[in-house]
């Protein structure tokens, strides 16, 4: 009986919650980009920068991936890791890879439609706030144990992302296309995390083909 108990502990235990990878190719992939642009000097790498004056539209996506030094990269890796996982946890790796791509791209199309076109955007930071604001409302319910979670994640986050501020997404001076000036891109902070409300929001009112409740499903008659 015990042997029997054990088997079916250790085949339940799986189930109890979701298997996180896609989070690590994530990573991965922001890291892949960073050595090919800063150690292996690959000239290409360049080319996904975000250029305000003559943007490619593969840019607004790609831009999300570079970053302009370690410090910049060290500093989102980390709290991309802390939201990406609760996201994934929560939704899966399509879900993690869709709030990324999303609030990624519209945090850097939003700062080219307010931002001179003098300006190189970089960085993952959009995609970060995006990503911290859809880790919070997926948690949110009236469990009160939820409601903990996510006010103790929420104070820690907030004050955290913001002594990160001067690390995170950074906009690179293009006078004449030299990466030496840096700073603070505050536009695409605040619209990635707006856009991680608009995108829980649009998710939320896709009907999800479940009956609502009290309202029973009507049987189908077979011909």
């Amino acid at each position: 009986m015990i042997s029997q108990l054990e088997l079916d502990k250790s085949a339940s235990l799986p189930t109890r919650r979701r298997s996180v990878s896609a989070i690590f190719w994530l990573l991965l992939l922001n890291i892949g980009i960073y050595v090919a642009d800063h150690w292996l000097q690959f000239p290409p790498i360049r080319c996904l920068y975000l250029y305000h004056d003559s943007p490619n539209w593969y840019q607004f996506i790609t831009a999300t991936f570079c970053h302009v030094n370690w410090s910049h990269l060290s500093s989102n890796l980390f709290f991309l890791y802390i939201f990406g996982k609760l996201v994934e946890e929560e939704g899966g790796g399509f879900a993690l890879w869709l709030s990324y791509l999303v609030t990624g791209a519209g945090a850097n199309f939003v700062s080219w439609l307010i931002l001179p076109r003098t300006v190189v955007s970089v960085g993952a930071s959009g995609a970060v706030f995006g990503l911290f604001a859809v880790s919070v409302l997926v948690k949110i319910s009236w469990d009160w144990r939820k409601i903990l979670e996510v006010l103790i994640l929420g104070q820690f986050v907030i004050e955290k992302v913001m002594e990160a501020a001067q690390a995170s997404t950074q906009i690179v001076g293009n006078n004449s296309r030299s990466f030496g000036v840096e700073n603070i891109n505050h536009i695409a902070h605040l619209s990635g995390a707006l856009l991680g409300v608009a995108l829980i929001w649009i998710l939320s009112q896709v009907p999800s083909g479940k009956p609502k409740e009290g309202q029973q499903k009507k049987p189908y008659l077979k011909k």
